[in-house]
């Protein structure tokens, strides 16, 4: 059966069923052969203005979409929280409608508040797109992350994948969680009890607290750096301590099945969380997941577009 898309924004993955998940994907394989080309432009959203406002700093976020919006053929306007208006003390909803008002068809935005999104599409007529909301959610991250898991293997029916980090403070393991279950993988969120407590199993995932039986049986690994930013106090001793439990390394490594996937989110810290040996080893697939990135910003850019 045939699906069609009619979400003007893509606020979290929660919203969306495995069909709209599988719609985006496969939008995303038509446009990564569109990357692949010599020719990388396609007309798809000419005459429309994207605005990418991150409120919050961002390297490989803004880049992907800034990327998938030039290749898209869009205009594009880029703000920085520092220097607009909120600097002064306007209100996140007044920037947003003055940003409305001047004609922009979508809203790309990053900001440290839980939910400011979902905030600020019930009150203008542009589509929203969150490119990550404080510790909440970051859908375009989470649809990378399966779109490559996909590639590899096909589809992520029975599949198991483990999520291994800052689990508490992580946007990227709530929005990879609900992505898995949705599309019927079996998930284990693994990390120190201080980080990834056991409360998470309510929703149908297994949480574990040692290394090893996050990686024995795994298909994929997503390593998770510590978000010390969200932090208010120590959930650990040191990073070296962290690093001796939890961190992915030759030696920690060799529990993990020869086809396992390897996958970060970035940005890495190395030897922390992830050991150079392993994040530039033939198992990480961590900059495929930036390749693939472009692909399903313009899957979710032209999907979106197309519901306004």
């Amino acid at each position: 059966m045939s699906i069609s898309w009619d979400k003007k924004d893509l606020l979290e993955i929660y919203d969306l069923d495995a069909a709209e998940i599988e719609l985006i994907l496969d939008t995303a394989e038509e446009f990564k052969k569109v990357c692949e080309r010599n020719v990388k432009k396609v007309p798809v959203l000419r005459g429309r203005t994207v605005v990418n406002f991150f409120v919050e700093p961002s390297t490989r976020t803004r880049m992907s979409f800034e990327l998938a919006e030039q290749r898209l053929s869009a205009d594009i306007i880029n703000i920085s929280g520092s220097v607009s208006s909120l600097a002064k003390g306007e209100t996140l909803l007044d920037t947003v409608k003055n940003i409305e008002a001047l004609q922009a068809d979508i809203i790309v935005m990053r900001h440290s508040a839980p939910g400011a999104h979902m905030f600020i599409a019930k009150h203008i007529k542009c589509g929203v797109i969150n490119a990550g909301d404080g510790a909440h959610g970051h859908p375009t991250q989470a649809l990378l992350d399966v779109f490559t898991i996909r590639e590899k293997f096909g589809s992520l029916k029975g599949l198991n994948v483990s999520i291994i980090g800052d689990i508490l403070h992580s946007r990227v393991a709530r929005s990879n969680m609900w992505a898995l279950l949705k599309l019927g993988a079996n998930v284990t969120l693994a990390g120190p009890a201080t980080l990834c407590p056991k409360e998470f199993e309510e929703v149908g995932v297994r949480v574990c607290h040692n290394l090893k039986d996050a990686l024995i049986g795994a298909d994929a690994v997503n390593l998770l750096r510590i978000q010390h930013e969200r932090q208010a106090a120590g959930f650990f001793p040191s990073t070296n301590e962290y690093s001796q439990f939890f961190g992915l390394n030759r030696d920690s490594a060799r529990f993990l099945k020869p086809g396992a996937l390897v996958m970060h989110p970035g940005p890495i810290n190395r030897d922390v969380e992830l050991s150079a040996a392993i994040a530039d080893g033939p198992q990480s697939v961590i900059l495929e997941q930036v390749s693939n990135g472009m692909a399903v910003r313009m899957a979710v850019l032209f999907l979106t577009a197309g519901a306004l």
